[in-house]
């Protein structure tokens, strides 16, 4: 019985180990494909971070960044109509560089890639992994397109990080 208890101790952290080293892994991979397309851009990209419920609700927060510096933020949201790819908007605004950070009660915080980077390795992976699910994907061409965590047991508009849809040299 003892020898059975140790080996499930065991086996559940190596189990561990392997996902955090996937992760780690996967976020080396696209952050030096950042590194190549921040070059090949001039550090001049846009980018779309979206959330979304299954219930059918929709935002999306499009940035424009320009030498390192965002210089704009769109914010579009509403809900989908049912069983449709339709979005009906309820709410949306624009700020400029003039104007940045002036709807504090909507979009995504105010972040270049560089920073998304950056926060996902400082502070969305170093969660307690007994406590909430962690997640990385690269799906933008190799760039970042999930970063964050789940508390374990979630069921809906969870993840504390970001969902980016695109991104695209300006």
């Amino acid at each position: 019985m003892k020898k059975g208890y140790l080996f499930a101790i065991a086996l559940c952290l190596i189990i561990s180990a392997c996902k955090k080293d996937e992760i780690n892994s996967n976020f080396d991979a696209s952050y030096q494909s950042w590194q190549a397309f921040k070059k090949k851009s001039n550090s001049s990209y846009s980018y779309t971070a979206y959330n979304g419920s299954i219930f059918g609700g929709h935002a999306e927060t499009i940035f424009t960044i320009k030498n390192d510096k965002i210089i704009s933020r769109k914010y579009i949201a509403g809900s989908y109509k049912p069983n449709t790819d339709s979005l009906i908007i309820s709410t949306t605004w624009t700020e400029d560089a003039a104007t940045l950070n002036t709807h504090n009660n909507a979009g995504h915080e105010l972040l270049t890639l560089d920073q998304v980077y950056n926060k996902a390795e400082t502070e969305w992976f170093r969660v307690d992994p007994k406590e909430n699910d962690i997640y990385f994907e690269a799906a933008n061409a190799g760039l970042i397109s999930t970063a964050g965590y789940v508390p374990k047991g979630c069921q809906d508009d969870c993840l504390t990080g970001i969902h980016i849809k695109d991104i695209k040299a300006l």
